[in-house]
Order: structure tokens, then sequence, then C-alpha cells
């Protein structure tokens, strides 16, 4: 799970979760339900554009607005293998690592990375290869913990692992 590789979607600052997962779908928790809606109100195209591997880049408080786990899920779900951004609201990065999906903080990255560029992430290292531009930046790499919590595809998969295990 190391090596991520896909292209970028771009948005901005502020993204909030009722435009990752718009308020009006959250009658389900079904994560192909939810990742059939993921980013409409702010990207109607985002859902027949986004392919497996693919990378959504945010600008300053990416997740903010309401606790809820439905917008991560959401992301996961539609195959995103991660989320970088110049900052992310608390609750949606602890969210976030709860499913199992990575969310980099890396502005220097943000501000170079353009809609379409072809990514390479190294989660273990925190390096992110701008493969299109011939960039490299550096993310804060996730301690070992916070990768095998990600890696198990989410903190229940990941205490799981570590109950039957004992």
């Amino acid at each position: 799970m190391s090596d991520l590789h896909g292209y970028a979607h771009v948005y901005g600052d502020n993204v909030n979760t009722d435009v990752i997962i718009p308020a009006r779908y959250l009658t389900t928790s079904d994560p192909d339900e939810l990742a059939a809606h993921c980013m409409e109100d702010i990207d109607a195209s985002f859902v027949g554009n986004v392919r497996s591997g693919d990378f959504i880049i945010g600008g300053e408080n990416f997740g903010c607005g309401s606790s809820r786990e439905h917008a991560p899920v959401s992301i996961k779900a539609s195959e995103v293998s991660a989320v970088i951004a110049k900052s992310f609201a608390r609750i949606f990065f602890r969210n976030a690592i709860n499913v199992g999906l990575p969310a980099l903080t890396c502005p220097e990255a943000v501000d170079d990375i353009d809609k379409g560029d072809e990514l390479r992430v190294d989660l273990s290292s925190g390096i992110i290869e701008n493969v299109t531009k011939a960039r490299s930046y550096q993310a804060e790499p996730y301690p070992e913990f916070l990768r095998a919590i990600i890696a198990a595809g989410g903190l229940v998969a990941y205490t799981q692992e570590r109950l039957s295990a004992n």
C-alpha cells in the first residue's frame, strides 16, 4: 500500500463534508451508494471521471463542516487512494484514518499540482511525486501505527487483526 499511483482531481479551500457527500444521501451507509454521489455538488463530473487509485487534492481546511464519517467513506469507496491537502479539519482527518483513507498534508504539493497530473505517493516516506512535472514534494510521513491502520483497511479491521493475533 505504500506505492499509490493515480491522477489528480483538484479542489480549493474549505471543501466541506456537505459537498463531499450531500446530506440528501445520508439515508444510507452503503459505501457503493455513497460513492455514486461523492463530490457531486462541487464537481458533477467527478463520479464519471475518477479512476481507481486517483487522488483528491484540496486546499486549506479540507473536510470541514459536520463530523460525518460518510465523507471519507464515500471518497474511499470511490477508490481514491489518498487525499492530499494543505490542511484538514481534525475530525475529517481522524475519520479518514479510521476508515483507512490516507490523508496527507503537503502545502507545497497542493500549490504545484494541476488537475490531471499523474502522481505517485509513498506513504512510508511521505514522498509525493508529480510524474507529469517531474517534481517531488515531502509530506509528513505517517508513523508505523497509522500506516498499519490504513493497510488493514481502517481502525475496525486493524483492531480485529490485533485481537485475533492475541
